[in-house]
């Protein structure tokens, strides 16, 4: 079981930073040998690239997401891969979808996918998160961490019923 926990954002914009933050606590936490953490930031073809042949069963992207929520308000979403653009080239503003549609396109992909989002204040020029997302930061670290070893549980517990059959 490989799961890559990806924090994403642009650190220049305000509460877009918010994956970037939460990555950067993560950095600091001890995660289960199955977990590799990365910080992605804006390079999201980087990380479609990385999907694509990384070899990964499940990924936990981490970003800001407006859902009409109050600031601060995390979200737990399954994103799915969205219509393929044309061309990628403003690869600062892919989303998650675009990501996995072009993990698709590059005939990769990303296991199961979640994203820990979080609903932003204020995505104005600026290098720090509002206060209810910075408040924010520490919880959906600790529900990333719980979604983690949720989804190494569910591995281990097919594992173990496909052991079962084989005997």
């Amino acid at each position: 079981m490989r799961i890559l926990v990806a924090g994403v954002g642009n650190v220049f914009l305000g509460d877009d930073g918010f994956g970037v933050a939460v990555a950067r606590r993560l950095a600091d936490t001890d995660l289960p040998e199955e977990v590799e953490l990365r910080d992605f930031g804006i390079r999201g073809i980087h990380l479609a690239y990385e999907l694509t042949g990384g070899g990964y069963d499940s990924t936990i992207l981490i970003d800001a997401v407006s859902r009409d929520g109050p600031p601060g308000t995390l979200y737990v979403l399954e994103p799915t891969a969205g219509e393929t653009p044309g061309s990628f080239a403003d690869a600062h503003s892919m989303t998650p979808e675009t990501v996995l549609s072009l993990v698709n396109t590059l005939g990769g992909g990303a296991g199961r996918v979640l994203l820990v989002g979080c609903q932003p204040a204020d995505t104005s020029p600026g290098m720090e998160l509002s206060a209810p997302v910075a408040d924010a930061v520490g919880r959906a670290a600790d529900l990333v961490v719980e979604l983690a070893g949720q989804q190494i549980a569910m591995a281990l517990a097919t594992a173990g019923h496909e052991e079962e059959r084989t005997c």
